[in-house]
């Protein structure tokens, strides 16, 4: 099965580095996440209807690669996509980082699920979820 592939693109800012002038590793995860907002949201599971139906994404684990260095005022594009379903509950969605030059600079591979937020526990993804993430059409 063939899932839907979604982009965002962000410009590194000087408040993205660290000291040795290069993206700081904590930021990798936080436009990642960022990303994954952007497209969730644009495909109608944003924060005010997570908060509506009690159900939102949950990370259960995750393994993130640093390829090449990502300098100041470098354009990135970062593109995200559901790659398995692993089992009824948790999916595995990868991440890839790009420079301008199109160099893989970063890859984060996300196990991921949707959490009952009242009962604190996973759930089968629902037909909104899939279309967040772009499991449907």
């Amino acid at each position: 099965m063939d899932f839907q592939t979604f982009n965002y693109q962000l410009t590194i800012l000087e408040r993205h580095l660290d000291t040795f002038g290069h993206m700081n590793n904590a930021t990798y995860l936080q436009i990642y996440e960022e990303s994954r907002w952007d497209f969730i949201t644009k495909n109608g599971f944003g924060l005010d209807r997570i908060q509506e139906l009690k159900l939102g994404p949950v990370i259960l684990d995750l393994h993130l690669t640093f390829k090449k260095e990502i300098k100041n005022r470098e354009q990135i594009t970062i593109t995200s996509k559901v790659t398995e379903i692993k089992n009824p509950l948790v999916s595995s969605l990868r991440q890839e980082m790009r420079n301008e030059n199109g160099d893989l600079c970063s890859t984060l591979e996300l196990s991921v699920g949707l959490m009952d937020l009242q009962k604190r526990k996973l759930i089968p993804p629902t037909d909104d979820w899939k279309k967040a993430v772009g499991m449907v059409d």
